[in-house]
């Protein structure tokens, strides 16, 4: 199974893909979509433009995201959760089954525990992936989402949807 993996942001969203067979994982390739300056609709439409074409580049099967957390800066919160939503709909054009992970979630598959710093998933990423050089760190946040799912991609699809720490 070809997974993608999303690392939402507005300046820069992280993404991944790799290929899970069974308990072996592959590192397919990784890198950032930036949405550049200007205005909002017009930086949404280009994370919506680049990840339609790594959808279509590298086909995945499925595709995981991390849920968003929200902080003390409203304005944002809200910016995030959009951009999240251009990462949630380009591979729900796509057909594609889509399963959201908390960020405590994600670590703990990934590092052995929830609140691992971004050195540690740089790390663990890439001992989990052999050859695998992510591009950054939401590249990196990318590819440890997507190992994720591939973990818990057998579980019933209701359990896909949402998997909290």
């Amino acid at each position: 199974m070809r997974i993608l993996g999303i690392d939402p942001g507005l300046r820069t969203l992280g993404w991944g893909v790799i290929e899970s067979d069974g308990t072996r994982l592959r590192h397919v390739a990784n890198g950032s979509c930036r949405s550049g300056e200007g205005e909002l609709g017009q930086r949404l439409l280009s994370l919506h433009r680049q990840l339609s074409d790594i959808c279509a580049r590298f086909a995945p099967d499925e595709a995981a995201i991390e849920q968003t957390f929200v902080n003390r800066d409203g304005a944002g919160t809200l910016k995030l959760g959009q951009a999240r939503g251009v990462a949630l709909l380009v591979p729900a054009q796509a057909g594609l089954r889509i399963g959201e992970y908390a960020p405590n979630r994600i670590k703990k598959t990934v590092v052995g525990v929830g609140h691992a710093d971004k050195a540690q998933i740089l790390h663990m990423v890439r001992l989990q992936l052999p050859g695998c050089d992510p591009e950054g760190p939401d590249a990196a946040d990318a590819l440890a989402i997507a190992i994720c799912h591939a973990r818990y991609s057998t579980a019933p699809a209701r359990a896909l949807r949402e998997v909290r720490a």
